[in-house]
């Protein structure tokens, strides 16, 4: 029952994650609601490891992990901060459905992993091919909705870039830990990157949709999601987790065109199935033949 609810609030988590982002920074500057996402998490992340002593490393490698978080947690989430102002929430889940694959090109290139079969170059060719089709349709119906894009490409390959970079790093520490020094390192890039900025607190234009916005993106998708996605990579098959990124990007259009009233095109439906089906035949592997000489073919997790 435990690792069913897990699953769920990660899946949950994650749909609803590129919408809160969006909200968030409708009236927030997005260099101060990345910080106060940051910080939320932060101070409760720190009572937990108090109340369940759980240790912070402060050695060379701990410094190292939280310092390669951070090339997500800052530049890929504020370039998303960026990105919402541009393109709807719905399309950038859509192109973080893509992040398996670029992290594992990236993995293949810097981690010598296995070279990529012809399934993962035909699923990488197919999503290619999706992504260009949402990205003609965003910019045919948005002249500005190609920086939205290239925000959100680039936000991806920082998500992408340090996942890599953190399997470089040898060490055995609590995923609660590793988030909470991940925080120490990003939230005074936010505050930095606030005042140089803005480095205005105009308060009272904060609409309510935005600060509850923020504290949702704060408990659950930076704290409670983090720790319920690596519970359910430790207690369920990779393949099970793997589902997971096929499934939010669905959600999260909708959930974008319910709740925000976002448009979605035949286009958008189209680069979506082509994206999706791309990133389903990259996480099959081929496997040894049966015994009546047929391939056997089983999904794969490279996040």
């Amino acid at each position: 029952m435990k690792i069913a609810i897990a699953y769920i609030t990660v899946v949950l988590v994650w749909s609803t994650t590129p919408l809160g982002l969006a909200w968030s920074s409708e009236t927030v500057h997005p260099s101060m609601a990345g910080f106060l996402r940051m910080a939320i998490a932060l101070v409760l992340g720190s009572i937990g490891l108090k109340i369940w002593r759980i240790n912070l490393p402060r050695h060379p490698r701990g410094l190292r992990l939280y310092a390669y978080s951070s090339i997500g947690l800052f530049g890929g989430m504020y370039s998303s901060y960026l990105a919402a102002a541009y393109i709807t929430s719905g399309l950038m889940s859509l192109v973080f459905g893509m992040s398996p694959i670029l992290t594992g090109i990236m993995a293949y290139k810097l981690l010598d992993e296995p070279r990529l079969s012809r399934y993962k170059l035909v699923g990488i060719t197919i999503a290619i091919i999706g992504l260009g089709i949402v990205f003609s349709d965003s910019v045919a119906l948005s002249e500005n909705a190609w920086k939205g894009m290239v925000l959100i490409v680039f936000a991806v390959f920082c998500f992408s870039y340090s996942a890599v970079l953190i399997k470089t790093v040898k060490i055995d520490i609590h995923p609660a830990a590793t988030t909470v020094g991940s925080m120490l390192f990003t939230a005074p890039m936010y505050l930095i990157t606030w005042y140089l900025m803005d480095g205005t607190l105009p308060v009272e234009t904060w609409s309510e949709r935005s600060v509850l916005s923020i504290l949702y993106l704060g408990i659950f998708g930076s704290l409670i999601g983090f720790v319920c996605y690596f519970f359910v990579l430790q207690k369920l098959t990779t393949s099970t987790v793997a589902l997971i990124t096929m499934m939010t990007p669905v959600f999260a259009i909708l959930l974008g065109a319910w709740l925000n009233e976002e448009i979605i095109t035949t286009n958008t439906v189209v680069g979506a199935g082509a994206i999706i089906s791309g990133l389903a035949l990259y996480q099959y592997k081929r496997k040894n033949r049966d015994k009546k000489g047929r391939p056997e073919l089983e999904l794969e997790h490279k996040i």
